[in-house]
């Protein structure tokens, strides 16, 4: 979405949304529902459903231009809402998170709040206002909800975390990247719209993506092909993408901590074998990295699934496929 949060004072999207929304053909039903839901301050119960989370999902553009996505965590209560228009942060990225590059005064931001316990979600789009030793300010500029649709379930554990290691980086996945990645039930994705910090319509999103473990294929060079399914038709990540076709991209591997941010050039694919044969597949979303950064137990929480989306059983697997 666009910093604004309007394109040419009609409505909350920008142009490469729009685009995609046109070529859907959902583009009248969505700019109702845009208009309707997404807002330029925090509801009450958006605020306090914030105030509750022990991680945030958090998406940043670094000065070259580069989106990436990662997780901040800390007792509950360490995200609050002091105003409609303000969201505060008790927490900054650790040493070897790219996304300490992405954090400056008036940078934009994308924020996800996810409760993986009850499959509640609330994205919320703006700019760093503040910035301090222990935290930042985030100057809300757009404010909305998602549905739960291809959210797992999954209760927190009482689990005493190790030591994270240190940032490895390489210019592609490794076989144990692979591995997480094929395993992966649920990953993040942050993007950006526009190509310069001078763009007056320049914002960042970050958003959740889920399907079935091998919904997300990784070929031999790094490659990763990714189904997207049927959601609110916002067009936000793909919009995005549409017209800046950067995306970063964060698999947590929910059992160690571990976390893998993974950089890359994106691609829409509209047609042909590869959609025919994935199960719930409306469009292809491929990634060709350009640089990937694994954190050992970065992420000090753990869980255990309790239980697939229901909106999943019509979907497929890379596997399968």
């Amino acid at each position: 979405m666009d910093a604004t949060g309007r394109e040419g004072g009609d409505g909350p999207f920008h142009g490469g949304e729009l685009a995609l929304q046109d070529r859907a053909g959902v583009r009248e039903r969505t700019d109702g529902v845009g208009r309707k839901f997404i807002r330029d301050r925090m509801p009450d119960q958006h605020r306090a459903f914030f105030g509750q989370l022990p991680f945030l999902v958090v998406g940043g553009v670094d000065a070259h231009g580069q989106p990436w996505a990662s997780m901040l965590a800390g007792r509950p209560g360490f995200v609050q809402a002091p105003d409609p228009c303000r969201l505060r942060v008790g927490a900054l990225p650790a040493a070897g998170d790219p996304l300490g590059d992405a954090l400056a005064i008036g940078a934009d931001i994308g924020v996800l709040g996810v409760e993986l316990s009850s499959r509640r979600r609330n994205r919320l789009n703006g700019r760093v206002a503040g910035l301090d030793p222990d935290g930042f300010d985030i100057a809300v500029v757009q404010s909305f909800g998602n549905c739960p649709r291809y959210i797992q379930l999954r209760a927190l554990l009482p689990a005493a975390p190790g030591v994270a290691g240190p940032a490895i980086r390489k210019a592609r996945p490794d076989d144990a990247d692979r591995r997480l990645i094929r395993a992966a039930d649920t990953f993040f994705i942050a993007s950006a719209h526009g190509r310069s910090l001078d763009d007056p319509r320049y914002g960042v999103d970050v958003s959740h993506r889920g399907g079935k473990p091998g919904f997300v294929r990784v070929d031999a060079d790094g490659t990763l092909t990714i189904p997207d399914f049927a959601g609110n038709a916002f067009f936000n990540t793909l919009g995005n993408l549409a017209a800046n076709p950067k995306a970063g991209l964060l698999f947590v591997d929910f059992a160690t901590g571990d976390a893998l941010h993974l950089a890359g050039a994106a691609a829409i694919v509209w047609d042909g074998p590869d959609l025919d044969a994935f199960a719930g597949a409306q469009r292809l979303l491929r990634i060709v990295p350009t640089e990937v950064i694994r954190r050992p137990q970065a992420v000090p929480l753990r869980w255990r699934l309790e239980a697939m989306s229901p909106a999943l059983d019509r979907t497929g697997t890379w596997p399968a496929a």
